[in-house]
């Protein structure tokens, strides 16, 4: 692994996400110790990094994304001195270590938020955003909560409404308060001092809100009926992504530089926002990568990701995009495109080529190296609040948060020794154990030939990308001018002809004659032309 400053330039993390990793102390739960056992198989990946979700004591209300103590691990991961060791055990493995910090907003049960709403006059009653209702008791705007209706709760103590751009139980900080803002400075220095090598910003670009809180006006996208959240009916261009948040970005930039190679990762949901927004968090002096979600969700194509990724590095742009197909936000994207998939185990390997053979930095997605689908839940089945809110139409996150298989015919597929776990383990995921995919044909096999290709191919890691006019379904690039990148992306064979063929380096369902390669449905095939 590259021990110089800017290391993460072009890196492959492994996101982990704790709760269903591994379970140490078998209460069904997975914890830090678990992840600690379970590193070597992180390491023989031959990632870079790995990012830790969020550990922090919390009730759990959003599973760890409502923190009721951003500097201490919650009970059920275990210790802080549990964290130690796994950041030891990750240097001596030759892992960078990266968390989650949840700022932008904190649980309701936090000890800041419970002075704040004692009282409108306590020391802390500014550091959460609080306004009087309109007279007639409505909220002082129309701002919507990402997960359902208004983003504002009424508060009986304060007699005034508290904003939330997520769950109710998670009140939004006043990032307009410098107090807030030394606080969230001072947290990140205590996990530096602890040896992290890094953050993952969530919600980074929710900061900030206008200050005047002015009404989002209506969404400017076309659209043929209502959206089931509405939050989607709004451009929020008010309620988060204000240009002030970046005055801020510059003082995190700031602090972080002071240790030595670390980087910082923003989470910056695109969505409603054009793609300079994004690229202007990763402006100089400001975050080094930008986690893109654009690609992330349920469009798919030759021409999509042709159009996601030039808007990305238009008109120059030097900064670095973090790209992910998976997350335990969003459902596996083996299901989410399962539609143009041959076979699964095809296209895995076609995916994971495509990504590995991105320009900027990538982010796998913990169960994405088994080629792990989306788990079929039932409704009683369900922990997340967006699930339970949203059922039948949108089943919610648990799908991808199901636990980590390790051996197909151990009780919970090893994850745990206890009778039940928090979300199931079903037979299709554990029929893709890490124990059943030692054969050299094995997605994780493949996996592991990819990540190591791209390591030691500077053009794959470090060059530029240039994209070749391909007819649908084929994608076709170059990397450094040198690696001919093909795919095809649909599931009836293609050929295609290039100015050379070269030397393979990568393929599967690919054959070559003279200047025609020919792909199979879902082949691809890497190749130096130069």
């Amino acid at each position: 692994m590259d021990a110089t400053q800017d290391w993460w330039n072009g890196s492959v993390t492994y996101q982990i996400y704790p709760r269903s990793f591994q379970d140490d102390n078998g209460d069904g739960i997975g914890d830090l110790r678990g992840i600690t056992r379970r590193l070597g198989h992180v390491a023989d990946l031959g990632v870079d990094a790995i990012w830790i979700s969020p550990f922090f004591t919390s009730p759990m209300i959003d599973m760890g994304y409502d923190v009721a103590d951003h500097r201490d691990v919650d009970p059920s991961f275990g210790t802080m001195a549990d964290f130690e060791a796994l950041v030891t055990r990750a240097h001596d493995l030759g892992l960078k270590v990266i968390i989650d910090q949840v700022l932008s907003h904190s649980s309701d049960r936090h000890p800041f938020f419970t002075e704040s709403r004692a009282s409108r006059d306590n020391p802390k009653a500014d550091w959460y955003v609080w306004a009087d209702a309109k007279p007639e008791g409505s909220p002082p705007n129309n701002w919507q909560s990402i997960f359902g209706g208004p983003a504002w709760t009424w508060d009986v103590r304060r007699r005034q409404y508290y904003f939330h751009q997520f769950l109710k139980e998670q009140p939004d900080l006043n990032f307009h308060n410098p107090e807030v803002q030394d606080w969230a400075l001072e947290t990140l220095a205590f996990w530096l001092d602890k040896g992290v090598d890094g953050f993952r910003l969530d919600a980074v670009n929710h900061y900030v809100h206008d200050a005047l809180l002015r009404d989002n006006p209506p969404d400017f996208r076309e659209k043929t009926e209502p959206d089931y959240k509405t939050y989607e009916m709004q451009y929020p261009v008010h309620s988060k992504n204000r240009p002030e948040n970046l005055a801020f970005m510059e003082r995190v930039r700031a602090l972080t530089d002071r240790y030595e190679a670390r980087t910082l990762i923003g989470e910056i949901g695109e969505g409603h926002f054009p793609i300079e927004r994004l690229q202007e968090y990763t402006g100089p002096g400001r975050l080094h990568q930008a986690y893109h979600t654009a690609l992330m969700h349920k469009p798919y194509g030759a021409a999509f990701f042709r159009r996601q990724i030039e808007a990305m590095f238009a008109d120059g742009y030097a900064g670095c995009p973090n790209w992910a197909f998976s997350s335990h936000d969003v459902p596996r994207h083996v299901s989410r495109w399962a539609d143009h998939a041959a076979t699964p185990d095809g296209f895995t390997k076609m995916t994971a080529a495509l990504l590995l053979s991105l320009r900027g930095s990538v982010c796998l997605y913990q169960g994405e190296e088994l080629g792990l689908a989306q788990s079929e839940l039932a409704y009683d089945e369900l922990v997340d609040p967006e699930g339970k809110t949203f059922w039948p139409d949108n089943p919610g996150r648990d799908g991808s948060r199901t636990p980590m298989p390790w051996q197909a015919d151990a009780a919970q597929a090893g994850f745990s020794t206890s009778a039940e776990t928090w979300l199931p383990v079903k037979p299709p995921e554990a029929a893709r154990a890490v124990d059943t995919q030692s054969g050299r044909d094995s997605v994780l096999a493949f996996y592991r030939e990819m990540i190591a290709l791209r390591a030691r191919t500077e053009a794959l890691r470090a060059g530029e990308m240039t994209f070749l006019d391909m007819p649908e379904p084929v994608l076709g690039y170059m990397r450094g001018g040198e690696v001919l990148c093909l795919f095809n992306l649909g599931t009836t064979p293609v050929s295609v002809d290039v100015e050379s063929a070269g030397e393979e380096l990568c393929a599967e369902g690919a054959e070559v004659a003279g200047r025609t390669v020919s792909l199979g449905a879902n082949g691809f095939r890497l190749a130096r032309v130069a």
